[in-house]
């Protein structure tokens, strides 16, 4: 099931279940996550053409009394899919049932789900692209024709039978929409790409985070932490609430300049949102591959990460920023990278980007 916190999109518990009288801190910190999720369209920042889009869609199916169609949201992590699901059964005035795609390992655990959902509920499915093929195939029926086939029975004497589905709208979300299956993506009528925001709508986000924390942000602490937020609003609403408690713990307790960049520089967030990760990749890469190119696996190992972690948590935002490249033959260093680090350019290392 999907956390609720500020423009997350990761999995976590249902929300209806209810909390301990006293919760630990994993809990504190969800629950003020949670509170910075915008709960209309109106109140999410950025993604002007997708809000546009969706709007329409939305505005339609409730002018019409009927379910929208189907909704699929891309993007990377952290963007705010989950937030648009919420918002999606918010503005029909319906509920969101949660699941997600590893949770559902046979087509019994979808159809169980599909059977026990309501005229216009909306059914959001987190990291949809990790289906098991079976609940897949399952999923486009019930998407198409509103129906499951439930079998009855083993072997030769096996029958199936049709079950017919309530409307619903399904809004599915997924980080790697390349991985979906032509069939199952062209069921969806509409399809909307978060893209990373830019350093003035993550102020705004900030801006409007720190206002429903009932705390004071300086302008130019937004500012400064906007700029290390890798243009993401879940690492965003992140580091305020970690600038907010070196102020309060080492500071005066207000959220100025000098105490967003004294509380980054704890937390080993760099001017350009590099965090110990970024930093280590692109220093085994320089100093001791000279720049690369390099193996995925060899370079995890010299940092001690799991391979996907340095592929799909530190490389993706490297290779944005322009500080890594892939090749045929591995990962390399861009002059940038080097620059980054206060290392001059290796001749040998030159000759690649030459």
């Amino acid at each position: 099931m999907a956390e609720l916190d500020g423009y997350d999109d990761d999995t976590a518990a249902d929300w209806s279940v209810e909390r301990v009288v006293q919760p630990g801190a994993d809990e504190i910190e969800r629950a003020a996550e949670s509170a910075l999720r915008p709960k209309r369209l109106e109140e999410f920042v950025g993604q002007p053409v997708v809000r546009d889009q969706l709007s329409v869609v939305l505005q339609a199916a409730v002018a019409r009394g009927a379910a929208p169609d189907h909704v699929l949201l891309s993007g990377p992590p952290g963007l705010g899919k989950t937030t648009l699901a919420m918002i999606i059964a918010a503005e029909l005035g319906t509920s969101l049932r949660v699941t997600s795609g590893p949770a559902i390992q046979h087509a019994g655990d979808l159809a169980a789900v599909l059977s026990s959902l309501t005229e216009g509920e909306v059914l959001f499915i987190d990291e949809i692209h990790r289906l098991a093929r079976p609940a897949e195939e399952l999923l486009y029926v019930a998407m198409e024709d509103f129906r499951v086939d439930v079998v009855v029975g083993k072997g030769a004497g096996a029958s199936a039978i049709p079950l017919s589905l309530p409307r619903f709208t399904a809004v599915g979300a997924t980080t790697r929409a390349g991985l979906l299956p032509a069939p199952l993506r062209d069921r969806f009528g509409f399809t909307g790409h978060l893209d990373f925001y830019d350093a003035d709508d993550l102020e705004r986000v900030l801006l409007r985070s720190a206002r429903l924390l009932g705390i004071e942000l300086a302008p130019a602490a937004a500012e400064e932490i906007a700029g290390r937020s890798r243009g993401t609003p879940r690492i965003a609403n992140r580091l305020l609430r970690r600038v907010r408690d070196w102020a309060d713990v080492r500071g005066t307790g207000a959220l100025d300049l000098a105490a967003a960049r004294a509380a980054l520089e704890v937390y080993e967030v760099d001017a350009r949102g590099l965090d110990r990760l970024d930093r280590a990749v692109l220093t085994a890469l320089c100093t001791r591959f000279g720049g690369g190119p390099v193996g995925l696996t060899t370079l995890a190992i010299t940092v001690g990460e799991e391979p996907e972690t340095v592929e799909t948590v530190a490389e993706p935002y490297l290779v944005r920023e322009g500080l890594v490249a892939r090749s045929p033959r591995g990962r390399v260093a861009t002059p940038a990278a080097w620059a980054h680090l206060g290392l001059a350019v290796p001749a040998e290392a030159s000759t690649l980007f030459s």
